[in-house]
């Protein structure tokens, strides 16, 4: 698939978070969505749109294996922002086991990740031209070169990055001044928050997502992982 021109590209690593969504929304209008995990990018990305009065669709991908405290916080941010919460329908943890076995996450991480994640996102994002995504330069090796804007061929849509070239220092800051509601599964040591069995909290000088799948040289979900076809 070629890639689609847009009508006007401004020079958006220049510009706030913000302005790259305010330009987004401009640009692609109901055609735009944005992805929510509950972690801390999330709050952030939730309240920024909603300050900017943007009525814009959130998927959340619920791979039934999240952790309490992330069904609690999607709960609150719903509440208090009036969240349009699109929810893709994925296999139970039941029908998966019957079909691929028993923990599968233990054998084959990137094939559970695939039809929990990948699959879901994949009919999801159908409708849309462009979707919102929180990640950030500095989480991984694997993300140091994140742009703000890119044309993913994966999935058929722009993908946006606002956050691209914020620390996590910052991402904090902006929640504490906003006072905006958050994972408190970060409070104690989970820097980076993903499924029940491939999550562990992170030392301090441990990188920010050392704890997603932990023991394995496996750094993404595959979300976000351009797939040659």
């Amino acid at each position: 698939m070629a890639t689609p021109s847009l009508s006007l590209q401004p020079d958006l690593e220049a510009m706030s978070a913000e302005d790259v969504i305010r330009w987004a929304a401009g640009e692609f209008g109901e055609k735009l969505c944005l992805t929510c995990s509950w972690q801390k990018q999330s709050s952030v990305l939730v309240h920024m749109v909603s300050e900017l009065g943007l009525g814009i669709d959130v998927i959340e991908l619920d791979t039934h294996l999240f952790f309490r405290e992330s069904y609690e916080t999607r709960d609150r941010l719903v509440e208090r922002y009036g969240l349009n919460l699109l929810r893709p329908r994925i296999a139970t943890v039941a029908e998966q086991h019957r079909d691929e076995g028993p923990n599968l996450w233990e054998r084959d991480p990137d094939r559970c990740c695939h039809i929990r994640k990948v699959e879901p996102l994949l009919k999801a994002l159908e409708p849309y031209g462009a979707w919102i995504s929180g990640i950030r330069r500095d989480q991984s090796p694997s993300r140091v070169d994140t742009p703000k804007l890119e044309w993913s061929e994966s999935y058929g849509v722009w993908k946006l990055h606002p956050l691209a070239d914020w620390d996590e220092k910052r991402v904090w800051a902006y929640i504490n001044v906003n006072e905006i509601p958050y994972n408190p599964l970060h409070d104690v040591g989970y820097r980076s928050i993903g499924c029940i069995p491939c999550t562990r909290p992170v030392a301090p000088n441990e990188e920010e997502r050392a704890g997603r799948w932990a023991g394995s040289d496996k750094l993404e979900c595959g979300i976000h992982i351009e797939r040659n076809e």
